[in-house]
């Protein structure tokens, strides 16, 4: 799972832990949280081998290469998405390769859903599968979750997630075959 936003006072945070907290309860979803706020990549990416800048985007780049699927955690941010997120896209390429991605989105009146739509066509330029089923929290807030991580505003947010989650394990196990059976050549 990544978390997109960087900005202080940030809402991400609290709405990943309230994702993860649906995938805990499931035995086919094992989530590796990546909060980009916390693995700031360099700007110039042609970094001196062997410093921690050329160290960190490897480390990223073996996490990303290791996972089934993502589901990124993005709010919106000017009908559109993260710049940091942006940045984490576009320094890798065969990561993503042949990979489901779903979103937990979250903003004002849309939603988030501008960011996604936006996602989805950066995602289909790396070869990854998009899913169709979203987490979406409209006019999203911090009143909106208990102190708890619980989400205040009804049960619909939990259904969806529980279709996010049934989608991205059927895509995540139907591309690990397919790519142990024919690697992907992007």
């Amino acid at each position: 799972m990544i978390v997109s936003s960087v900005r202080a006072g940030r809402l991400g945070p609290t709405v990943a832990g309230w994702f993860a907290d649906r995938a805990g309860d499931r035995d086919d979803v094992h989530l590796d949280v990546l909060d980009l706020a916390e693995f700031p990549l360099p700007a110039d990416l042609a970094v001196a081998p062997g410093t921690p800048s050329e160290r960190l985007v490897r480390a990223l780049g073996e996490r990303l290469a290791a996972a089934d699927g993502f589901v990124v955690v993005t709010p919106e941010y000017n009908h559109s998405y993260p710049a940091a997120l942006k940045h984490l896209v576009d320094t890798y390429r065969e990561q993503w390769f042949a990979k489901p991605v779903g979103f937990v989105s979250y903003g004002g009146m849309s939603g988030g859903l501008r960011a996604v739509e936006h996602l989805r066509a950066v995602f289909a330029e790396q070869h990854a599968v998009t899913v169709r089923d979203v987490v979406s929290f409209h006019g999203a807030g911090a009143a909106d979750f208990a102190a708890d991580g619980r989400v205040m505003t009804g049960a619909a947010p939990a259904a969806a997630a529980t279709t996010l989650l049934d989608r991205m394990g059927w895509w995540g196990r139907a591309l690990r075959h397919a790519r142990a059976a024919e690697p992907f050549q992007g």
